[in-house]
């Protein structure tokens, strides 16, 4: 489907009917690492209307050359989720980059939103600034690398904690293949720069606490965007899970996969259990 914005036509795919759940992917990938983490969930979940999307210059959404760092991203979000879903209250769930522009989401909408899902959050931008702990495997499969192509071998898979042939296709499908997919100049031009890459603004300076329930999921052993700097966060969130998950790193959602599923899962309930107060 197409969602034509300014410029821009969006590209997005919706399953079901119900409250809406807008997913965010991460930074260089596009909307099918959202769908296939998501998905499963809602196999015997109903009530849920599911909306993927791929951001500027990812997946099959092209750049414009009026997008030139973050703060444009987040704009094309925010009106996205207005074209969509117009007046209606929403929840948002995020993995890496896409749970930093979640939170610019609750920045601006905080008022319209029922719940949050933080996966692997990327805090800050600024590379430097990130405490994250060295790379680490801790099952490795040699004989499974040795099959890999070169651009998985030499690509994320080196990232992984779980050298298995579920990871291997996790990460060939939903990051090499959908690397690909989308405008890669435009990718490496913003996150050249660190102050491109950021927000203008201090996502996580809320003018208030977040009142809806919220999950915050991150690995133990997560080399790219760590687990420390998401507890930081923590107070912004007073209805938040937080989790650290050992074994995982910034693939928690398959090298953890049933822990996160029973995470997730339980998150859905807070937050229909929280509308339905609310209404």
């Amino acid at each position: 489907m197409i969602c034509e914005l300014k410029d821009i036509p969006v590209h997005y795919e919706l399953f079901g009917e119900g409250r809406p759940i807008v997913m965010l992917h991460g930074w260089g990938i596009d909307h099918r690492h959202m769908l296939s983490t998501m998905e499963p969930l809602f196999e015997k979940r109903h009530g849920w209307k599911r909306i993927y999307f791929d951001l500027p210059g990812h997946g099959k959404t092209p750049a414009k050359d009026w997008v030139t760092n973050q703060d444009g991203i987040l704009d094309v979000v925010l009106d996205f989720i207005d074209a969509v879903i117009p007046g209606q209250r929403f929840v948002v769930a995020g993995a890496s980059a896409g749970a930093y522009l979640a939170r610019g989401v609750v920045h601006h909408r905080m008022e319209s939103m029922d719940g949050l899902l933080l996966e692997v959050p990327l805090i800050s931008a600024y590379t430097a600034r990130r405490h994250v702990p060295a790379p680490v495997t801790l099952l490795a499969d040699p004989v499974l690398v040795s099959t890999l192509s070169p651009d998985d071998a030499e690509g994320y898979f080196p990232f992984a904690v779980v050298q298995s042939q579920k990871v291997a296709d996790f990460v060939h499908t939903n990051y090499t293949a959908a690397g690909k997919a989308g405008d890669q100049a435009f990718q490496a031009k913003i996150r050249e720069h660190d102050e491109d890459y950021a927000l203008s603004f201090d996502v996580d300076v809320l003018p208030k606490p977040f009142p809806a329930p919220t999950l915050i999921v991150t690995g133990r052993q997560d080399s790219i965007c760590g687990y420390r700097d998401a507890w930081e966060i923590l107070e912004n969130y007073p209805r938040a899970t937080f989790a650290v998950l050992d074994r995982s790193g910034h693939f928690v959602e398959t090298e953890q996969e049933d822990l996160f599923h029973a995470l997730a899962g339980e998150w859905l309930d807070r937050v229909n259990e929280y509308a339905g107060i609310l209404r």
